[in-house]
């Protein structure tokens, strides 16, 4: 019986990431990694300022793997995703141009440098 499941989620798993794989599956692959990023470097600023903040490179990382994920999920026909990412990319850029008219007026943005 364990040998079954094994197989069975060995198989599963060969499918998803092995006979799945076409360049949509890629993009969205580099798509969740440049999202993924965003948490990186928002971390790695806050660690070394010793409080929370949020880089400029957090907004652009957002934006970058906002849109091609909500590419990938029009290609996919998923209404969750699309839904989700197409609000997500307008939060993005609206925070985006929240900071850079701040950064115009001279304003503390709580932004790190990148």
């Amino acid at each position: 019986m364990l040998i079954d499941l094994q197989n069975m989620i060995g198989n599963y798993f060969h499918d998803v990431f092995v006979n799945n794989v076409d360049w949509w599956v890629l993009l969205g692959v580099v798509a969740q990694g440049l999202f993924t990023m965003r948490f990186v470097v928002q971390w790695l600023a806050s660690e070394k300022a010793q409080r929370s903040v949020v880089p400029m490179t957090f907004w652009w990382f957002s934006i970058g793997g906002g849109m091609l994920l909500l590419i990938y999920a029009l290609y996919r026909r998923d209404p969750v995703f699309i839904i989700g990412q197409g609000f997500g990319v307008f939060v993005y850029l609206r925070n985006l141009q929240f900071v850079l008219r701040a950064k115009a007026r001279g304003e503390d943005t709580n932004s790190a440098p990148g």
